[in-house]
């Protein structure tokens, strides 16, 4: 029989078709690399773990899942109940019984009452009802079977309203919620589904049929869909805009056997958004109302400033002023349009400035100086998703007032009222695609830049690699397949790893540090990839001004 895992049990409760193969097919399950977003995360929680620790500084930490982890944790169990036990709280000691197996963050006995308390560490700012309760559940029913008294069940969390002001204070940093009465309620529950688990998961015949995921909408889906779905296209029904939270139209589509856009029954109801993209798909005409992107765009006021920030979520406060995951703006590229009459020069280039913090201390007041030094005083501030900007914007204001110096702009009053004109300024290009001026089937209804982009550059914006508008040399320089950073994701973690000089070897989990050639190169990629994000958003505007 297989030993069913904490991590076997929570991807079975998510798709359990998923977790068999994780199981006995490995080779399919583990086929696709992690991405970079995968690897920060994983990398994130490691560090919250070592923070929370902190909080039991006469902790024991077990090593291992192996059955020398297994018989020390037994040993040591059985000694924090004596009075003469020296240490009072284990980390990751290893539980295993009747097919079932987990390591438990934080273990701690409470000679008062004759119980063991149980912490979760969890690397986000909440409780999540649906997994973190089940997580524990499963704990606390293995350690009952193991013949422990289980009193106090605490989640260990990041506080959000935490904000780092000098060293930082981790009895401050993490929430202790006391959730013994959510988990206790779901014992039982958890009781029969780990039951049903272990019967699912332990015969090595594989299930037939799709996995479940097949009615969730795309970004739902679980590691093996491709593998357990083979009748589903590449693009299709799944693909449909926020099709993930129309469950019941999805499940008709489903349960219909229909998986291509273009086999859709006409009765089946759609939201605008799901039509105009439906509609682009079938017949290959795109939707462009001219006169109401030229409304929009008439209102901009040259000079435009073409700008997009990167950013880093880091979980545990780095610098003064900064809450868990608040982010960290580290770069920007900023491209500039003076006037409409320069469109029209040959080999036009708009101005191109840029800004990347090396360093390993607080970007936030170099960032906004060098803001104030390259945005003028008029003009339209053009970003791709307004809404982001402008939040950090202001998060750069407040702490820049309260907690650094940013040279020109140090002042309190002027830093706020720098920020609240950039903001009264900002244009988001994205409006018109979210709007739906725009709709071309290749943007598989999607206004990311990443689906928009392309497309546009296959038409020749104007804006190409010569100054020309052959789309041959638009496309070629609008291409970020040639970067070594490619999405945002990467650029976030390479920040990091550049401004810490280590980075995690992926084999041994170990810390490896940095050349100064190798921090050197990522500045440079960096810089290459904002560029291209600003250029992008330039040229994606120049094609909607040209038409």
């Amino acid at each position: 029989m297989h030993i069913v895992s904490k991590t076997d049990y929570l991807l079975y409760r998510e798709c359990q078709k998923n977790a068999w193969l994780k199981i006995h097919k490995p080779d399919v399950y583990y086929s696709n690399e992690l991405s970079d977003f995968e690897k920060s995360i994983i990398e994130t929680g490691n560090e919250v773990e070592a923070e929370a620790r902190l909080l039991f500084p006469t902790g024991i930490l077990i090593e291992g899942r192996d059955v020398v982890a297994q018989e020390k944790t037994a040993k040591l169990v059985a000694d924090l109940a004596k009075e003469t036990a020296p240490v009072q709280t284990l980390f990751q000691p290893v539980f295993v019984k009747d097919g079932f197996m987990a390591a438990v963050d934080v273990l701690q006995y409470e000679a008062a009452t004759k119980s063991y308390s149980i912490y979760e560490i969890k690397a986000s700012n909440q409780v999540k009802e649906k997994l973190h309760l089940y997580d524990l559940a499963f704990q606390v029913n293995l350690l009952k079977m193991c013949g422990l008294t289980i009193g106090k069940i605490c989640l260990l969390h990041l506080n959000p309203k935490y904000i780092r002001k000098g060293d930082l204070e981790i009895t401050r940093l993490f929430v202790p919620d006391d959730v013994s009465t959510q988990v206790n309620e779901r014992l039982d529950e958890v009781a029969v589904e780990m039951q049903k688990a272990s019967e699912y998961l332990s015969p090595t015949k594989e299930p037939g049929g799709p996995c479940e995921c097949i009615y969730k909408g795309r970004s739902s889906h679980c590691t093996t869909f491709n593998y357990s779905n083979p009748e589903v296209p590449e693009y299709g029904v799944h693909d449909i805009a926020r099709i993930g939270l129309s469950k019941a139209k999805l499940i008709e589509l489903i349960d219909g056997n229909i998986f291509h856009i273009d086999k859709i029954p006409e009765e089946i109801e759609l939201s605008e958004i799901q039509k105009n993209q439906v509609d682009a798909f079938i017949t290959s005409r795109t939707k462009i109302e001219r006169d109401k992107i030229a409304t929009e765009l008439s209102a901009l006021q040259f000079p435009l400033y073409f700008i997009d920030y990167e950013t880093f979520p880091s979980a545990i406060p780095r610098f003064d002023g900064f809450s868990p995951y608040q982010q960290i703006p580290f770069q920007y590229s900023l491209h500039i349009v003076e006037s409409a009459t320069d469109l029209a020069k040959t080999g036009y280039e708009p101005v191109h400035r840029e800004f990347l913090h090396v360093g390993s201390d607080d970007p936030s007041g170099p960032f906004l100086e060098s803001m104030h030094k390259d945005i003028g005083k008029i003009g339209s501030i053009i970003v791709w998703n307004k809404k982001f900007e402008c939040k950090i914007n202001d998060e750069l204001a407040r702490r820049v007032s309260e907690f650094s110096d940013a040279g020109n702009v140090s002042d309190s009053a002027n830093v706020r009222n720098f920020i609240d004109d950039v903001n009264t300024r900002v244009y988001d290009l994205m409006d018109i695609f979210s709007k739906q001026y725009y709709v071309h089937k290749d943007f598989q209804g999607s206004t990311s830049i990443k689906y928009v982009l392309p497309v546009i550059a296959s038409m020749g914006s104007g804006a190409s690699a010569n100054g020309g508008t052959s789309a041959e040399g638009g496309a070629d320089k609008l291409s970020y397949k040639k970067l070594d950073i490619r999405e945002g994701g990467t650029a976030s973690m390479k920040w990091n790893e550049m401004t810490t000089g280590l980075r995690v070897d992926d084999e041994s989990g170990e810390k490896i540090a940095l050349s100064k050639a190798e921090q050197s190169k990522i500045a440079g990629d960096l810089l290459k990839y904002c560029a291209l994000d600003t250029y992008a958003m330039y040229a994606i505007w120049k094609h909607l001004w040209e038409l």
